[in-house]
């Protein structure tokens, strides 16, 4: 009303995120515990080859108490502060080591590739590493099965770490996608230094490329240099036809999203 002052107070809307993040602290270690999260894949398609396989990316949900999907936009910033990611990170890799131990006929026929992500606290985290060798030597992964999505951001700020850790599981026959490329300033200076094979495309570019000249030339000008590089590029959030042909046009590798494919349980990749 008249007469008032509004006072607004930063802090107190910060102390509720962090309420809320706490919250979903102790939800992640139930959910760690009491094994309630489950895998989804969603494929990144082959479109400028004929016959290409198609791989796809392995994506983590997480089951509430009564058994409603959660998905990870929900947990994976209360993780990520709590320095969680590691034990969310090796559950993925464990549970994924062991489906494709269970249908190994199928995953070696299907010459399918595993893109899985990891986190910035697990690039720079010693045991993830060990225990990522250790699940290649024990389930004899093959070369070429699997391929480790890190973000621009989580490789930039630990350049260091992330070098070492990649470089180790590249010997060990595994490749390396660097996600959401084009979101940092550096991007093309620290590309150079990066032991990777793809470049995922920021989503942010590719969903608004048909009405907005500057995002399309982006996209144009990062498949160039990837392709100049030797990379392989993706590129994320492809949500509908239009776009598809254009990226077609452009001559980017791979493309994912909803308008090529839904993310599914990994239980259906072989029905």
């Amino acid at each position: 009303g008249r007469n008032k002052i509004h006072i607004y107070d930063p802090l107190g809307s910060s102390a509720a995120k962090r309420h809320g993040e706490a919250k979903w602290v102790t939800q992640i270690r139930s959910a760690l515990d009491e094994d309630r999260f489950t895998l989804y894949v969603q494929p990144i398609k082959s479109i400028n080859r004929e016959n290409a396989a198609e791989h796809v990316e392995v994506l983590i949900r997480m089951l509430d108490e009564s058994g409603e999907l959660i998905l990870p936009g929900a947990f994976i910033p209360a993780a990520e502060r709590f320095d969680l990611m590691p034990r969310v990170d090796r559950w993925v890799i464990d549970r994924l080591m062991r489906y494709i131990e269970d249908h190994r006929e199928a995953c070696l026929a299907a010459e399918r590739r595993y893109f899985v992500n990891l986190s910035g606290q697990s690039l720079c985290d010693e045991d993830v590493l060990n225990m990522i060798l250790d699940c290649i030597k024990r389930y004899a992964i093959p070369k070429g099965m699997l391929c480790f999505e890190v973000t621009e951001t989580a490789a930039i700020s630990n350049l260091t770490s992330a070098e070492h850790f990649m470089r180790t599981l590249q010997r060990f026959g595994c490749e390396f996608a660097l996600d959401d490329f084009g979101s940092g300033l550096s991007s093309f200076g620290y590309l150079k230094h990066l032991p990777v094979e793809y470049l995922k495309i920021d989503g942010a570019f590719v969903k608004e490329m048909l009405d907005n000249l500057i995002d399309d030339s982006m996209v144009d000008a990062i498949n160039r240099i990837g392709h100049i590089m030797g990379l392989e590029t993706i590129a994320e959030f492809v949500e509908n036809k239009r776009v598809l042909h254009r990226l077609e046009d452009i001559g980017i590798d791979y493309a994912q999203g909803y308008g090529i494919c839904r993310p599914y349980p990994i239980e259906q990749l072989f029905e």
